[in-house]
């Protein structure tokens, strides 16, 4: 195992600035998962890491050893690939031993290390199959053994699930996770699917433009977003954004939506800046936006009437779209709590869960 220390790595490609000064620690034996939208420069980090790309500026270190200049064969590191990367006419075995006999590794070392890893991924039955003989998750499960009997000290994964169907996918992310748990080795997973990053990382390292923009354990971006963009990209589905005005009035503050309706901010949300007035955007995650029970809400919930103007029942929740303030907004109610369409009804708004944005800087306040 080791740790990775990452100090103002930069890279281009040719007028293109991919990675603009990136700082990152990453701890030995943590999980660290790299996210964000096409082109934010994830899988060009890994790849910097792995030595796949030859990096303009900066260092990177591997269990305190600058690697800036080692090939990648010589960085002591595993990597998962999206296209399984498999020899067709190679058996099982033969693809997991691949590396370990390419290293002079004694057969009998050989032969333990495959049958350990088999069994830690239940392919055991699997060893004398070709890749061709197998479904896709199987073949992820064979790229994954080969990385494991490399017993390398960093585990690099670039998207590894893309090309699986969604239940694979999520049979898959287990499988990793339980992976682990019980080798706990340092590993570093891309993925453009915030789903994944959520349910794997210990820690969500989520870029933007060649940047970090915000890095923490993940509920701590999804409850705590730094920014628009983090609140945006974090959450199925997306959170509700509607513009606003942050009013003061005394020693209180409200949020005036378009439609001039106010909606008062609990004590505990109170910002004190000095502005009497500003534009924000109001953000509200679909979880945090209920239906409204009868009497008195809780503390800091506001009740506000709409109209159900589309309603998408999933079977283990039930999604309801309609407008507040002449935005449209989604809801996230039980699985069994079906309002019939156009019909009237009142959603309960967590003001102690919601996000303020200054849209000017994107910036959550």
């Amino acid at each position: 195992m080791a740790d990775v220390s990452i100090k103002g790595l930069q890279k281009y490609y040719g007028a293109v600035h991919a990675l603009k000064g990136i700082d990152l620690a990453i701890g030995d034996g943590e999980f660290v998962v790299f996210v964000g939208p096409s082109g934010c420069g994830k899988s060009t980090l890994l790849r910097s890491i792995a030595g796949l790309e030859e990096i303009d500026g900066g260092e990177i270190a591997i269990g305190g050893k600058v690697v800036n200049e080692l090939r990648p064969r010589d960085r002591n590191i595993a990597m998962v690939f999206q296209n399984y990367a498999l020899y067709p006419y190679l058996s099982v075995y033969d693809n997991i031993a691949f590396g370990l006999r390419a290293r002079k590794v004694a057969e009998a070392e050989i032969t333990r290390r495959v049958d350990e890893a088999a069994a830690m991924l239940g392919i055991t039955p699997l060893l004398q199959r070709l890749p061709r003989q197998l479904s896709g998750g199987q073949r992820q499960r064979v790229a994954i053994g080969r990385a494991i009997v490399r017993q390398a000290q960093l585990f690099l994964f670039d998207e590894p699930l893309s090309n699986l169907d969604a239940k694979l996918r999520d049979e898959m992310r287990g499988e990793i996770k339980r992976l682990h748990k019980d080798i706990s080795t340092t590993m570093i997973y891309v993925t453009h699917d915030q789903v994944e990053a959520m349910t794997l990382a210990d820690r969500i390292v989520l870029l933007r433009d060649g940047r970090i923009e915000q890095q923490g354990a993940p509920l701590d971006l999804f409850d705590r977003p730094a920014t628009g963009f983090v609140a945006s990209f974090l959450g199925s589905p997306s959170i509700n954004l509607l513009p606003a005005r942050l009013v003061t009035r005394g020693a209180e503050r409200a949020v005036v939506l378009e439609s001039g309706a106010q909606l008062e901010l609990p004590a505990s949300r109170r910002i004190d800046d000095g502005q009497p007035e500003q534009a924000i955007l109001l953000g509200v995650r679909p979880q945090h936006l209920g239906r409204a029970g009868p009497g008195a809400q809780a503390p800091g919930v506001v009740r506000v009437s709409v109209t159900a103007d589309l309603v998408q029942p999933t079977g283990t929740r039930t999604y309801v779209t309609a407008r507040i303030g002449g935005a449209e907004v989604t809801a996230e109610l039980g699985a069994h709590d079906v309002p019939e369409l156009n019909t009237p009804l009142d959603f309960a708004l967590d003001m102690n869960r919601c996000v303020l944005i200054d849209p000017a800087t994107d910036k959550v306040l």
